[in-house]
């Protein structure tokens, strides 16, 4: 199989990559980058633990091939952190206790850090719209609901 030469910046720093042209951006992240917060779960895009955020959108990175997004701007869960501290929402999450087992976790903290950017006052219904894409079996929701208002009141972009 031919390998494709890909630039991307991911958290921040470039990255030039040889990828398969099926390989999944899932894959790319998780196994070439070795950034492993963002979790596979389905394979079908639809339950959002392999959620990133591509180009200020949150999209499911196990739908999108690594070849169609050269030259794309990147972010995983491990491009929260900043300056070695935690991000609001991971900070809001904590203390809303809306994390179980966690492999949800990642790919909820981006779909509402792509909600939060784009619009940095939500309301319930836009949080609960933003995260439908993402299964949870384990919260019953309410405390992701609850910690994603406090971060987009503490962080608000």
């Amino acid at each position: 199989m031919a390998k494709l030469d890909v630039e991307l910046t991911v958290n921040g720093e470039k990255y030039n990559l040889k990828v398969g042209s099926q390989e999944r951006l899932l894959d790319t992240i998780r196994k070439q980058l070795k950034l492993t917060g963002t979790k596979e779960g389905c394979s079908v895009g639809e339950c959002g633990a392999c959620t990133v955020i591509l180009d200020d959108k949150a999209v499911n990175s196990c739908m999108v091939l690594t070849a169609q997004v050269d030259g794309s701007q990147i972010i995983t869960v491990e491009g929260l952190e900043s300056k070695g501290g935690l991000h609001p929402l991971q900070k809001a999450f904590i203390e809303k206790q809306a994390i179980q087992c966690g492999f949800c976790t990642p790919g909820m903290l981006m779909s509402a850090l792509a909600l939060i950017k784009e619009n940095p006052q939500p309301s319930k219904e836009e949080i609960k719209t933003a995260l439908e894409g993402n299964l949870c079996r384990c919260t019953g929701y309410q405390q992701i609901i609850e910690a994603v208002e406090a971060a987009a009141e503490e962080w608000g972009v």
